[in-house]
């Protein structure tokens, strides 16, 4: 009773607000309002194993599954959620854009259900430069709900390649050739891997991953991002 009445008291003067639209978040709200939640813009791509990713992704590498969670748009919601993951020091939007991921994922029966979970790493730099990584904090919330274990630091990110936002996707590819490398490839033997990120536009950086995660004997990959870019 006393615990609710000093956390009452101290939302009166520090409200916590939603990351998607601003508004204060109600007492049984976490990190985005229940309106925002009920109005994402979903994919249902786990639905559809010919979904927009997945035939983006066709011929570059073999893969179990690719989903994307949420369309991205530019001025909406789902762009404001990344903006507050990426640049405004949120990583708990991150994991609970993946919960909410997970609970989605956990329902369907056409989800091929991962041994492993691995986010994109960054790049030591830009992982000091930021704090934290965003990738890691939504597989920790899909991994939460999934009830699956999430690995870091086994797969490396060892170059730190320019920027990738101007670049088409030739580019980018050959902008990541080379930068990711696996520190302990046994523990990936005979795995299927779910490989998380937060946004896909051209694959590059997930193609790059996985070519170097599918090098290990045994190893299958699947995709998940937040938010699918045009």
């Amino acid at each position: 009773m006393l615990k609710n009445y000093f956390h009452d008291l101290l939302s009166l003067f520090f409200p916590e607000l939603c990351t998607a639209c601003g508004k204060n978040l109600f007492k049984n709200e976490v990190v985005i309002c229940t309106t925002c939640i009920y109005n994402l813009p979903k994919t249902d791509f786990h639905l559809d194993d010919e979904n927009r990713v997945a035939r983006q992704l066709w011929g570059r590498f073999p893969f179990v599954q690719a989903i994307s969670y949420l369309f991205f748009q530019k001025g909406g919601k789902v762009q404001s959620l990344m903006h507050q993951l990426k640049y405004n020091n949120s990583p708990q939007t991150g994991f609970r854009m993946g919960e909410l991921y997970g609970y989605e994922l956990k329902r369907s029966v056409s989800f091929k259900q991962p041994d492993l979970i691995i986010p994109v790493p960054l790049h030591s730099k830009r992982l000091k430069k930021r704090g934290y990584n965003q990738s890691e904090h939504i597989a920790n919330g899909l991994g939460s709900i999934l009830n699956v274990q999430v690995i870091v630091n086994n797969l490396q990110r060892f170059e730190a390649t320019d920027t990738q936002t101007k670049k088409n996707r030739f580019a980018r590819y050959e902008n990541l050739k080379g930068a990711f490398q696996i520190k302990n490839p046994v523990e990936f033997i005979s795995k299927h891997i779910l490989l998380v990120d937060d946004v896909v536009t051209t694959g590059a950086t997930l193609e790059a991953c996985s070519l170097e995660l599918l090098k290990i004997n045994g190893v299958s990959i699947s995709i998940a991002t937040i938010a699918f870019a045009e």
